[in-house]
This record gives C-alpha cells, sequence and structure tokens, in this order.
C-alpha cells in the first residue's frame, strides 16, 4: 500500500472533520481562534477556505467534504465570529488583525504554501496574503470579491450588521434571516436549515440572536462608509493564479471590476454564476465542480 493509500485509509476511518483552537496575538494580549481541519491530517496540499464577514468556517462543509479527498481543507472561523473568541479591543476587528490570525494559522499548520479560497472578507484577507513578497498562496479564488467595494453595497451592509437585534422565538429569527441573506441565491431547505444552524444560537435568557460579535461593526462602519474602496494596488501584486467568481447580480462586485480583474494584475480567470448576488456560498453542486475543477487544472 502506497503511502497516499495508507493516509486515505486513516482518513476514511476518521470524523468528517476536527475542530482545533489556536492562541494569536492581539493588543491586548491574545485570542482564541478556531477551525476545522477535513480530510487526512498529514496532507501536505492544503486548501484554506475562509467566510465573509457575518459568516463562520460552517459555510465550507459541503466545499470541504466534496474536496476533502484532494486537499487538507481548513476552515477557521475568524476571531468573532462562530466558535471564535470575541476580541475586547472591538476596534482591532480588521484586515490587519485578520491577516495576522492567518499568519499565526498557517505557522501551525507547518506548510509552506497552500490554495485559498475567499468569499468576500475572506477574499479581502487572501488577496492581502497573495499580494506579499512572499506570499504563501499558491492559488487564490475569490468569492464575489474584488479589488473595487463600491459605497453603496457597503451601506446596505452595514443596515444589518452588528444591529441590536434578538428573537424571541426561532421561527422570527429565521425569517429575518432568509430576508437579508435572499442574494445567497436559490438554496435548498436543507442548505438553509444548514446554514440557519451555525449563525444563530439561543442565549441564557432563551432569545436567539447571531453567533457573532456585533462590535465587528463598529470598525467596518468607520472605516468603509465615506467611499468606495479601492484596492487595485493590492491586487495588481498578487503572481498567483486566481479565480475570480461573481453572481451575477451583485452589487459588491460590479461587472466592470470584475471584467477589469481579468486584464490586469494576475489576469484573472472569470466565472459567473447566473441567479446569485452577494454572495454564492459554494454549495451547489456546479458551484463546487467550479472551484474543485479550477484548483486541479491550475
Amino acid at each position: 500500500m502506497s503511502w497516499w493509500q495508507r493516509v486515505r485509509a486513516r482518513w476514511e476511518r476518521a470524523p468528517e472533520f476536527r475542530t482545533y483552537r489556536l492562541r494569536c496575538p492581539d493588543a491586548r494580549g491574545s485570542h482564541r481562534m478556531a477551525y476545522r481541519v477535513w480530510g487526512a491530517p498529514d496532507n501536505p496540499r492544503v486548501l484554506v477556505c475562509v467566510h465573509g464577514l457575518t459568516r463562520n468556517g460552517r459555510d465550507f462543509d459541503d466545499l470541504a467534504r466534496a474536496l476533502a479527498g484532494d486537499y487538507r481543507v481548513v476552515c477557521p472561523d475568524v476571531v468573532g465570529r462562530g466558535e471564535s473568541d470575541w476580541l475586547t479591543d472591538k476596534t482591532a476587528y480588521a484586515i490587519p488583525l485578520y491577516v495576522s490570525d492567518m499568519l499565526v494559522l498557517l505557522a501551525r499548520l507547518d506548510v509552506e504554501e497552500v490554495d485559498w479560497v475567499g468569499t468576500s472578507m475572506g477574499g479581502l484577507i487572501g488577496m492581502s496574503l497573495a499580494a506579499l513578497p512572499d506570499s504563501p498562496i499558491r492559488r487564490l479564488v475569490l468569492n464575489d470579491v474584488g479589488p473595487v467595494i463600491p459605497h453603496a453595497a457597503l451601506r446596505r451592509i452595514a443596515a444589518y450588521v452588528g444591529q441590536p437585534v434578538c428573537w424571541d422565538d426561532r421561527e422570527a429569527a429565521d425569517a429575518y434571516f432568509r430576508q437579508i441573506c435572499a442574494p445567497f441565491g436559490p438554496l435548498t431547505e436543507a442548505q438553509w436549515q444548514h446554514l440557519l444552524t451555525y449563525s444563530l444560537a439561543q442565549g441564557e435568557d432563551g432569545r436567539w440572536r447571531f453567533t457573532y460579535d456585533p462590535d465587528i461593526a463598529q470598525p467596518f462602519r468607520s472605516a468603509y462608509l465615506l467611499r468606495d474602496v479601492e484596492l487595485w494596488p493590492l491586487y495588481d501584486a498578487i503572481r498567483c493564479p486566481v479565480l475570480a467568481i461573481r453572481g451575477a447580480a451583485s452589487d459588491l462586485l460590479p461587472r466592470e471590476v470584475w471584467q477589469a480583474m481579468g486584464e490586469r494584475g494576475p489576469c484573472a480567470t472569470l466565472a459567473e454564476i447566473a441567479g446569485v448576488g452577494h454572495a454564492p456560498m459554494l454549495m451547489a453542486a456546479d458551484q463546487i465542480d467550479l472551484v474543485r475543477d479550477y484548483l486541479r487544472k491550475a
């Protein structure tokens, strides 16, 4: 039996994923970041999947399950979300700290390079890492995010992020979640229920709330609501192959920006998903195949 056959045999007997927690430094001391590992734990090929602003690593369960035969798939909860700690210093909820945390994670994984799938905020983190002179990213998939983020889209997101909302019953929370997440596109009921399970939690008072720190909105509102965000120098510095996915109805990644991403900098491969806004959830079979086929061909 070959080395890889032995690795696969061990993985097939193991649970689908294992959850770990990693201590990361910050200005007030440290915080713990949770992450899940799918596939053979000693597979040298690593894929890191990082979620959007208010989301968490469980968004990638379907993608990770599909790719765990090819990769060790690592899905972190960015600090302030999911099972990760909430920060004491709320002003630190920003890309520089998130990039720092991911570098600590890569050191823990003990790999020199990884492939990266980033949805929205996770794509901005990936762009920041891919633009480094000695980048650890070998291939980058940007899911509905690019080097220009329109002011109007940021204001739409700010209208619900961090709002002090809670609900007395799960049905009301469910209805609100489906309303603000309608741009995700046509999901099956099972997919909606999966997202709801890891997006909402019942507190000790019996009320339902989101599973993220509402204060992630503080630096977001102060830094990004005055004008469009433009990051072309960051994008142009990327040297690895890039796949840029766009929801055809997305307001966060304008079509002209997406098309320009295919013509400058790393000259991304472009793919558009019909019937979806911001952002494709990479749960449908055709969306999973899009990512898998690109990573296999790149």
